[in-house]
């Protein structure tokens, strides 16, 4: 990534941030580059909203420093927000307003002046397909339309970097693929992307890098493809039966050295620590069964799976896959 005069686009320190007893943010560190587009990963709780809560000024940390472009978020507030916008995954959008009127306000928060917000607002309207719904009211947009005005909005200020928080939410197959492509080509023109994100497929698709933050602290920052090559206790096995029961998923989930079994569409998942004797095995459980083996596949870890290896979240217990 080039590096930018103000260093890092983002620079964390020891961050902490404390409710009480309870330890939100619990001493992090991290730096993001000028132009990354970068994925920050956790269970609920874990402390994702905290984090960013503090880099955009909504919260005060307890202890440690970050910095937005070199600007630290506490001691020079302003200059940092000037440099970042926010994507809220509730649209931030006034129902009763036009999308040019909410443009315009938007523009007006941020001081930037109406002559220019107003050029801003076209441009940033014909960019994402909405000049033509200029004058209609937000109460009347789809999702998806929403979707693209909320992120209009936060890029009214120009800002360089970018605060995305679960950007395709309950949209359509259709507007996820049209909010991606949008993101991937802010990203292009420069725009730092900190995106958060409990969708780990979008976060392999779209992020330079990913952080996993769990219990408040980090465990593991790299790019998803590192990640999962580092992943080498997990090893999966794709398996398909042409009758796919509970009670096969059961049997399967039973068997010696498979781990874990989850139903995943019209496969099971299997995490084993040897593949091969787990396809041995399988085939094994199938003959006695009767079962014919439609497909097996064994595909290296996905992100999910160093997610919930990192995490120890989200993976279905042995004998309940599918469940």
């Amino acid at each position: 990534m080039p590096a930018s005069a103000d260093g890092n686009a983002i620079e964390i320190k020891g961050l902490r941030k404390s409710y009480g007893d309870l330890m939100a943010v619990d001493g992090i560190s991290l730096q993001v580059e000028p132009g990354e587009l970068f994925g920050f990963l956790g269970p609920n709780g874990a402390g994702k909203t905290t984090t960013v809560n503090i880099l955009t000024g909504v919260s005060l940390p307890t202890a440690g420093s970050a910095t937005i472009h070199g600007h630290d978020v506490v001691r020079d507030s302003f200059r940092a927000k000037e440099n970042l916008n926010v994507v809220p995954e509730v649209s931030n959008a006034y129902n009763e307003y036009t999308a040019w009127k909410n443009l315009m306000f938007t523009g007006a928060l941020y001081g930037v002046p109406r002559k220019e917000t107003a050029r801003r607002a076209e441009e940033l309207l014909r960019t994402f397909d909405l000049y033509e719904k200029r004058g209609a009211k937000v109460k009347g947009f789809s999702q998806g339309m929403r979707r693209k005005l909320v992120i209009a909005m936060a890029l009214i200020n120009e800002p360089r970097v970018l605060f995305m928080d679960e950007p395709t939410t309950g949209l359509d197959v259709q507007s996820v693929i049209t909010i991606r492509d949008m993101v991937r080509g802010l990203n292009r023109k420069g725009i730092t992307v900190f995106l958060t994100t409990h969708n780990l497929v979008e976060a392999n698709l779209l992020c330079d890098r990913v952080a996993i933050i769990n219990h408040g602290k980090i465990v593991a920052t790299d790019t998803p493809e590192n990640l999962k090559r580092a992943a080498r206790q997990v090893q999966v096995v794709e398996v398909t039966f042409d009758r796919m029961t509970p009670e096969t998923e059961d049997g399967v989930a039973s068997l010696a050295g498979i781990k874990e079994a989850s139903r995943q569409g019209d496969k099971l998942r299997l995490i084993t620590d040897e593949p091969s004797r787990a396809i041995s095995t399988v085939n094994r459980f199938a003959d006695e069964k009767g079962l014919a083996i439609t497909f097996i596949n064994t595909p290296g870890p996905s992100l999910e799976d160093v997610f919930v290896e990192l995490t120890g979240i989200g993976g279905s217990a042995k004998g309940e896959a599918g469940r």
